[in-house]
């Protein structure tokens, strides 16, 4: 199955395996045929992202940047939500009927598109399955979430792809039964218990990036001391990236802790800033992300070369269109975007708030049992 399975702790410390990371990729990548599927059919044109006005890998070492930082900053910010199209009720009609409609609403499509193919499905976990709060440390998912997330799992082979660390994440969801990528996708494990999908005894464990965890430990204390004089700046430790949430700083401040973030990280080139919702992200420079974890997944769960395979992806954060653009590249399964804003994304379909998500969860589980 060409699996990739490492230790962590036979990570640490060895260099190797990001050296040979574009072996790797070119390796895996190889590996997948696109098949003929395509995603279900929605009536107007897919819609590319516009990497122009939202900048997906901020410069460091350019203090002209700096105000470039800030656009994206506000960018990030549903208030400050553009699109190719004014905010008006008829713009926002047109992307959400037209351009990607509900998936609550073309339910029935979906499922026909999936007839003979074996559902995976892939989860956020900020905004998609809890919802979005000022304090990171208290977004919570509901218990009938939960325990639809549960129903889910023993449906459907499931997975929390996720921004934040691991250990957090199954904080929050609590539930053995699922995959769990952290950091991006740079920390990837396993069911621990109770899953009729998984193939074998041993849980997956990748972290191709662990070499960097003394740097990310580092750059963390920096930037906590760094920062602290910035009110409502908030640096969580992800373990392999750095997140710097400023949801709570004034707007008027945003500079300023752009500027705190760049003094800090230019010391390092090893690491790259990129933009999540109303967060500055530190990761490593490696070629990997939301949508190369998918794929690790998908290979390990067996659907090498696959074309009776059919990935769902759900999620609300730029970070997610990475997932989002490798389903249409490979022509199967299909993205959902959370938002009740236009926005440029790559997914099929949308849905507004994470209770429309469990509407959705909860109807892929009816629909499962009754075609059990």
């Amino acid at each position: 199955m060409g699996m990739i399975k490492q230790n962590a702790a036979g990570l640490n410390g060895n260099s190797s395996i990001i050296d040979m990371m574009p072996d790797l990729y070119s390796a895996s990548l190889s590996t997948y045929t696109a098949s003929s599927q395509k995603p279900p059919v929605v009536p107007v044109g897919n819609t590319s992202m516009s990497r122009s006005k939202l900048l997906t890998n901020l410069e460091v070492n350019s203090p002209q940047r700096i105000t470039s930082w800030v656009d994206s900053m506000k960018a990030s910010s549903p208030t400050h939500v553009k699109s190719p199209h004014s905010l008006t009720e008829d713009s926002n009609s047109s992307w959400m009927q037209l351009r990607h409609p509900s998936a609550l609403d073309m339910f029935e499509q979906i499922i026909h598109a999936s007839q003979g193919k074996q559902i995976v499905m892939f989860l956020d976990y900020d905004g998609t399955l809890s919802p979005i709060v000022d304090n990171p440390d208290k977004a919570f998912m509901s218990n009938k979430m939960r325990t639809t997330v549960k129903k889910l799992a023993r449906c459907f082979p499931t997975a929390i792809v996720s921004g934040r660390c691991r250990d957090k994440v199954y904080s929050f969801v609590r539930l053995g039964e699922l995959y769990y990528a952290g950091s991006h996708g740079m920390d990837i494990k396993g069911p621990a218990k109770g899953s009729k999908h998984k193939k074998h005894d041993q849980t997956v464990l990748f972290q191709p990036a662990s070499e960097f965890l003394p740097m990310i430990d580092e750059v963390y204390k920096e930037l906590v001391e760094k920062t602290k004089s910035t009110p409502g700046a908030k640096v969580e430790n992800n373990k392999f990236c750095v997140s710097v949430h400023f949801r709570c700083v004034d707007e008027n401040e945003w500079t300023e802790l752009a500027q705190q973030v760049r003094s800090v990280i230019k010391e390092y080139p090893k690491l790259r800033l990129t933009q999540g919702r109303k967060v500055l992200e530190i990761r490593p420079t490696i070629k990997w992300d939301k949508g190369k974890a998918l794929e690790f997944l998908l290979e390990s769960l067996g659907f090498t070369n696959c074309t009776n395979v059919f990935p769902v992806y759900i999620g609300d954060d730029r970070t997610d269109e990475d997932a989002f653009k490798i389903l249409r590249d490979r022509g199967q399964g299909f993205g959902i975007l959370v938002s009740k804003f236009p926005k440029d994304t790559n997914a099929s379909y949308s849905l507004q708030e994470p209770e429309e998500v469990m509407n959705f969860l909860q109807r892929l589980v009816n629909w499962k049992q009754l075609n059990l």
